[in-house]
């Protein structure tokens, strides 16, 4: 088995198995490993077949510690409790781990740093290139104009968590353009008689519905003039390759916790 080998947590999945699919596509890496949760139904079953290729010989396995000892990364979009936990096994194992999950509490990140002492660690509420460049395009923008920042994502009908990481990626990366912390200037959501916009705050709307991959719009509203800088998804495989590039970087980095701008160089 040549190339960087990598294994996919939550590998039966819609993103576990668009990974297994692009991880065998893409030159210099290789599937070595695939879980799943203990009692999930497909255990056992090659993780090739299930995505959609010819059989790999990889099996589904409930066992990060085994699949970790062969390994030299793992691409992680299951849930916080799950990835809190892989990243310390990570750690333990002293390979990669790249963490695509989002919905993450205070507690969580603090537990996800502890481990990026021991090990590298790619964590970000987004994957895609794009949606990096966007950060620093968004954080450029809320340097230069003193505009009101609200932020418009809209997802598919099962995302359970609100707003997307993708959205707090974006007003964090505002907050910290001006100098604040997100969660001092934040609005999730009005209704009723809220009263004046506060001012410096960065403002958040979420909707769901149907398929939609990933919309997200940051708008900064001024006297007379507005901006808008935004992204859509149109495929998960997007999200996929940008972690199975943060992969391939971080073989032989320091120990720390980076980010997809860290990846692209941003």
């Amino acid at each position: 088995m040549s190339g960087i080998k990598i294994v996919v947590a939550g590998a039966a999945g819609r993103m576990g198995r668009t990974l297994v699919r692009l991880i065998s596509e893409t030159e210099g890496s290789v599937v070595a490993g695939a879980l799943e949760a203990p009692d999930h139904a497909d255990l056992g079953r090659d993780a090739g077949v299930l995505a959609g290729l010819a059989a790999n010989g990889v099996p589904l396995s409930s066992d990060p510690a085994a699949a970790f000892a062969m390994a030299d990364a793992y691409v992680d979009f299951t849930a916080p409790r799950v990835s809190v936990a892989l990243a310390a096994q990570a750690a333990e194992a002293g390979i990669v781990a790249v963490i695509g999950s989002t919905g993450f509490a205070a507690e969580d990140d603090a537990r996800i740093r502890a481990a990026a002492e021991k090990t590298v660690i790619v964590k970000s509420g987004n994957m895609s290139r794009g949606v990096s460049l966007l950060a620093a395009l968004v954080k450029q923008a809320a340097r230069t104009l003193a505009f009101d920042i609200e932020i418009l994502e809209m997802h598919h009908a099962q995302k359970k968590d609100a707003p997307s990481g993708t959205a707090l990626l974006l007003g964090e990366a505002a907050a910290a353009a001006r100098g604040r912390k997100l969660s001092d200037v934040a609005l999730r959501g009005r209704d009723g008689m809220t009263g004046p916009r506060p001012e410096g705050a960065i403002g958040f709307a979420s909707l769901r519905g149907g398929s939609v991959v990933g919309e997200h719009q940051v708008i900064f509203a001024g006297l007379g003039e507005r901006l808008t800088l935004s992204h859509s998804a149109e495929d998960r495989s997007i999200f996929a390759r940008g972690a199975i590039a943060a992969a391939l970087w971080g073989q032989g980095k320091t120990p720390g916790l980076y980010t997809m701008a860290d990846v692209l160089g941003l």
